[in-house]
């Protein structure tokens, strides 16, 4: 063991790769606004209902689970690699009778013998000269950590997505609202109407357009329910449990108003998102082969070795004198394996420049996903003002339209565009409310929002108390 100390790995210096982005987002500057990454999960998502559903889908997402199991995996891999640091010692006992025929012994008779023997020692211990074992070690290491940051990514990608699933079947539920209340309205118009073509008041025509209103609001409402039933499907799948969720009225940004958030530097994402984090933890997993490659160039050093006691009388085994030891020191030399060893060096290389390439593309795949949320917050917020507009033009437009029918003055033509458009307008609102929401959970998201929350991992030096999987 004091041979450790003097190892050295031969792997090439880590760098952190160049930040492949530009230093700021495409955004207005100025923005203020709470940080993401201070801000956890519960304290964002104010709502009660969602909060229990991103705690129930933690704890019961088999996506997730699964992540927490090849977290697992891989800290089992990393013990198994780092013990190879260490001699493999074990004791051994052992007991040889033999009987020799008289032909083939010397004094013409049979012989009987005996041999005990009880041994304590270590086997293939290779001393690391070259940082071959110590190399792979780290690699080990950070392929465990690289996991673990997936794992704490994973979670995060959860929340997100139970959140917007939630908005969804919240979008669904206020449009269905909206829906039955034009259904209502145009039933009672239906009726009207019919009683007017009883009593010759009006024409055929004028029913059959009222009735046309009626349908396709029906229509509408089948299609909306349809798709608040396939919703509720897709968040129970995340939540990983049976789900009832009956339908909420009020208006969906009223109920789930979420904070500012302020984008802050494309470098801050460095130490944010997990996803980079993995990335680089991958990148150094790779950087540590090569040493490991670089390594299997130079001899490799194995002791083998055992001592103990030795007899041909167990009475006499832990006498004076019966002392027995093997000490097998073995040098393997590389001299000639057909460029095994260049290719495997070449390999281990190519494979440091793809973990170059997938951490630059993680980053960039970062920065646009801030960039593009940053986008539509801006872009949606102008939307939802316009669309207000839009409504508040179809409700004024839809009252005169049904004055002029009453005063004679225009065919019922024209309150059927005008109750049309009203229709769509008022479900055109609700889906540019819902998605600005989106947008604000999708920047939370890629500015590594309640990433603080999961980043609880166990110590790799310290084994593991049992065989059960902490939850995430």
């Amino acid at each position: 063991m004091s041979l450790l100390p003097a190892c050295r790995s031969l792997a090439p210096p880590y760098q952190t790769p160049t930040l492949p982005v530009a230093a700021h987002y495409p955004a207005p500057p100025g923005i203020s606004g709470a940080d993401a990454a201070a801000i956890g999960w519960p304290e964002y998502f104010s709502d009660p209902p969602l909060r229990a559903l991103i705690t129930l889908a933690l704890t019961n997402n088999r996506d997730l689970r699964s992540a927490v199991l090849r977290v697992a995996e891989a800290r089992a891999a990393y013990g198994i690699q780092r013990a190879d640091l260490f001699p493999n010692i074990g004791a051994q006992a052992d007991v040889d009778r033999s009987r020799t025929p008289a032909d083939l012994s010397f004094t013409g008779k049979p012989l009987l013998a005996s041999q005990y023997q009880v041994m304590l020692g270590l086997s293939t211990w290779e001393i690391d000269f070259w940082g071959r074992v110590r190399s792979l070690k780290d690699a080990a290491l950070e392929d465990y950590l690289a996991t673990d940051a997936a794992r704490r990514a994973a979670s995060i990608a959860l929340v997100a997505q139970v959140a917007n699933a939630y908005l969804s079947l919240r979008e669904f539920d206020e449009r269905i609202d909206l829906a039955g209340q034009t259904i209502a309205s145009r039933s009672e118009s239906f009726r009207i109407f019919s009683r007017r073509v009883d009593v010759g008041a009006t024409s055929r025509l004028n029913l059959t357009q009222v009735q046309t209103l009626l349908t396709q609001a029906q229509a509408l409402g089948a299609q909306l329910q349809q798709a608040r039933a396939a919703q509720l499907n897709a968040l129970t799948l995340l939540v990983g449990a049976p789900l009832d969720l009956p339908p909420l009225a009020g208006q969906l940004d009223a109920q789930h108003a979420l904070r500012v958030l302020r984008p802050g530097l494309p470098s801050d994402l460095l130490m944010q998102r997990p996803d980079i984090i993995a990335a680089e933890h991958q990148l150094k997993a790779a950087n540590a082969n090569i040493g490991a490659a670089r390594a299997a160039f130079f001899p490799r050093i194995a002791l083998t070795a055992s001592a103990g006691t030795a007899s041909a009388e167990l009475s006499g085994l832990f006498n004076s004198g019966s002392l027995a030891w093997i000490f097998s020191p073995n040098i393997a030399l590389p001299i000639f394996d057909a460029g095994r060893r260049r290719n495997n060096l070449d390999l281990a290389e190519v494979r440091r420049d793809l973990a170059v390439a997938s951490y630059e593309k993680t980053v960039q795949g970062a920065f646009r996903d801030v960039a593009d949320a940053l986008a539509a917050r801006l872009w949606l917020t102008e939307q939802v003002g316009i669309a207000r507009t839009a409504l508040a033009t179809q409700r004024e437009r839809a009252r005169l339209s049904q004055l002029r029918y009453d005063n004679g003055a225009a065919a019922y033509l024209d309150v059927l565009d005008a109750q049309r458009d009203l229709l769509a307008a008022e479900q055109q609102l609700v889906q540019t409310r819902r998605a600005l929401l989106s947008s604000q959970v999708s920047l939370y998201a890629a500015l590594g929002g309640g990433a603080a929350d999961f980043t609880s991992i166990p110590d790799p030096r310290i084994p593991a108390p049992n065989r059960e999987t902490s939850p995430p």
